[in-house]
């Protein structure tokens, strides 16, 4: 699959040294795209599906969680979050189809 200039560009420069960020996105029920970052994924997935995650998956329950870069420091994964937000939800779709499932909720 073609990987769009403009999601190649959210993506951050790789290795990173001593850094355990990630950035995760999270697919809803409403099946629109939540993007976030976390130093510990699994309980952030956690936080979400219990309703003590962000407002925005408060609303609309997650129901898959996909990790976009691991192992990158907590700038580093600030600006891919913020880049990928801006993505259009085509680039965004694209960008999960490639990436493997992390977590689904039963």
């Amino acid at each position: 699959m073609y990987l769009s200039a403009s999601i190649l560009a959210a993506l951050p420069p790789l290795p990173q040294f001593h850094a355990d960020w990630s950035v995760y996105m999270l697919l809803c029920d409403n099946g629109a795209y939540y993007c976030g970052i976390s130093y510990r994924p699994l309980l952030r997935w956690r936080a979400h599906c219990s309703g003590k995650g962000a407002k925005y998956t408060r609303m609309h329950t997650p129901v898959q969680m996909r990790l976009v870069c691991v192992g990158i420091n907590k700038a580093a994964a600030a600006r891919c979050e913020f880049r990928l937000k801006r993505l259009k939800v085509a680039e965004k779709s694209a960008l999960w189809q490639l990436l493997p499932d992390f977590q689904t909720r039963i």
